[in-house]
């Protein structure tokens, strides 16, 4: 345990070196609060850029706090599945390509405290950012509009951050099976998009799917009750996350062994 821990900590030197502990989140937090801000402010930028003919008038309903929080978790949908990737897509073939990854392996260091321990600080990264982001949508909603119950807030986080920890463990797993970063970034986005696609498809029958807990993050908010398939779509992420994770151990062994 004590030699994972070590792990860990030179993961997180690491992202120290590269500021990702800082760009990440600063990145999180501006997602986070743009839809607020914009969405507030929409008259007066309109206004300002003069894009209106003399005496037209549009009148835009004002949206309701739910419903600007939701408009930001769209925004991590987009904008944040592609910063994890691109963060995350050299945390293992970078090692490879440059040959840390053997080197570390040469000391007695099991495969799966490798995986498991880059798998971690990744997680522990994103999840991080992905609550200073939401809670700075959270705030700025609650400023401008209205303040979401703390409680629903939480409950979204949790749900969508479950989402979020499958889209970084597809990541890692890319990032274990090609050594150049930018193939693993693009298959696990491709993987992610497909993921995203085949599920809003056959929503109404794949409503176990993990795509469904963005949409389920969203009921809880707007109608403040946990749809029934809500446990069985956790319980599939989680089993795909463990999944996932093993299949790079294995496919990760294996290349360097043949290497």
């Amino acid at each position: 345990m004590s030699q994972w821990f070590t792990l860990i900590n030179k993961e997180f030197m690491e992202m120290a070196r590269n500021y990702k502990w800082i760009w990440i989140p600063v990145s999180f937090i501006l997602l986070g609060v743009m839809d607020p801000l914009t969405t507030y402010y929409m008259p007066q930028i309109l206004d300002s850029v003069g894009g209106l003919p003399e005496g037209a008038v549009i009148e835009i309903p004002t949206p309701s706090a739910n419903e600007v929080f939701i408009m930001s978790l769209g925004e991590y949908q987009t904008i944040g599945i592609l910063i994890i990737a691109l963060s995350s897509m050299g945390v293992v073939a970078g090692e490879r390509k440059s040959g840390v990854a053997q080197m570390i392996l040469v000391k007695p260091v099991s495969y799966i405290s490798y995986l498991s321990s880059k798998w971690a600080s990744a997680v522990i990264l994103i999840m991080v950012s992905l609550f200073f982001g939401l809670l700075a949508s959270w705030y700025y909603t609650g400023v401008l509009f209205n303040f979401i119950p703390f409680g629903d807030f939480m409950s979204a986080f949790s749900l969508y951050g479950i989402w979020i920890t499958l889209v970084v463990t597809i990541v890692i797993f890319c990032s274990s099976v090609f050594i150049q970063p930018g193939a693993a970034g693009a298959v696990s986005l491709a993987i992610v998009i497909i993921i995203n696609l085949i599920g809003s498809t056959f929503s109404h029958l794949m409503q176990w799917s993990p795509t469904q807990l963005l949409q389920y993050a969203t009921e809880v908010l707007v109608l403040d009750t946990w749809p029934d398939n809500i446990w069985f779509a956790i319980g599939i992420t989680f089993l795909l996350i463990i999944i996932l994770l093993a299949c790079a151990v294995a496919v990760f062994k294996n290349k360097e062994l043949a290497d």
